[in-house]
């Protein structure tokens, strides 16, 4: 079985797990830069994650983040970053996955993942020791997200 756990930022991360091969694999989230109003802007390219999730099979479960305004993000970015987690929900729904959306406190608590920005990389780390280079950087913070997810959506 396959179980998908989703950090659907930017900087975020697929990562599908798949418990009876004991296999772990991450796909960093496909990102576009596009030119609005004279800016350039990153955005989550629906096509990128449509293609992720095309071959994917027997998937039991997918939990994804439930994410929301964070003090101090601009009424632009609010509204790029729900446009983002309402895409991947759209793709998600038309493979007729299902989906578990899930706070980071009720996932972060189950998995066991201590505070601060590292704490996500630590326990991915402990969880899935073979793949500790996936999440090796400070910027892997994403990927480690994703596959504690991925461990919770298959534990639960």
């Amino acid at each position: 079985m396959i179980y998908i756990g989703i950090d659907p930022g930017l900087n975020g991360a697929i990562a599908f797990l798949d418990t009876e091969k004991g296999h772990l694999s991450i796909v960093d989230m496909p990102v576009l830069e596009v030119k609005r109003n004279n800016k350039v802007k990153k955005e989550v390219s629906p096509y990128g994650v449509a293609s992720i999730f095309y071959l994917a099979e027997e998937v039991r479960d997918v939990v994804l983040e439930r994410v929301g305004a964070m003090p101090g993000q601009g009424v632009s970015s609010v509204f790029s970053f729900g446009r983002s987690v309402g895409l991947i929900e759209g793709v998600l729904a038309a493979h007729k996955f299902p989906i578990s959306i899930v706070t980071p406190q009720v996932w972060q608590k189950a998995a066991g993942v201590r505070g601060g920005k590292d704490g996500s990389r630590q326990r991915a780390m402990e969880l899935f020791p073979n793949y500790a280079g996936l999440f090796a950087l400070k910027k892997h913070d994403g990927r480690a997200d994703a596959a504690c997810m991925a461990w919770f959506a298959a534990t639960r």
